[in-house]
């Protein structure tokens, strides 16, 4: 039981994603659950950022998946380094491609 609970831990998809506030902004986080998160980040005031709270509402602008949450964070910083029409590029992209 517990190298199954080990073997499924290592199978969780991580993703990084880019929700748009409000005030246009673009904010990059990670998680496992896209879904969740975004409910956090609207409702939660205590489970969704600082940043976000004051921003509402926001939406899902972009994401990605990563193998785990070292891959997940590791692109989450390349993100935030971005420059803001960089990040717009990806958002553009990403929305063309769905």
């Amino acid at each position: 039981m517990i190298a199954m609970n080990l073997f499924s831990a290592k199978l969780t998809m991580w993703y990084v994603y880019l929700l748009r506030c409000a005030d246009n902004s673009l904010y990059a986080g990670i998680t496992i659950s896209l879904e969740r998160r975004l409910i956090e980040h609207n409702e939660c005031n205590k489970k969704g950022a600082k940043y976000t709270r004051v921003r509402r509402p926001v939406h899902l602008a972009y994401s990605e998946p990563q193998r785990n949450r070292q891959e997940a964070s590791r692109r989450e910083y390349q993100l935030k380094k971005l420059t803001k029409a960089k990040k717009e590029q990806l958002v553009h992209a990403y929305f063309e491609s769905q």
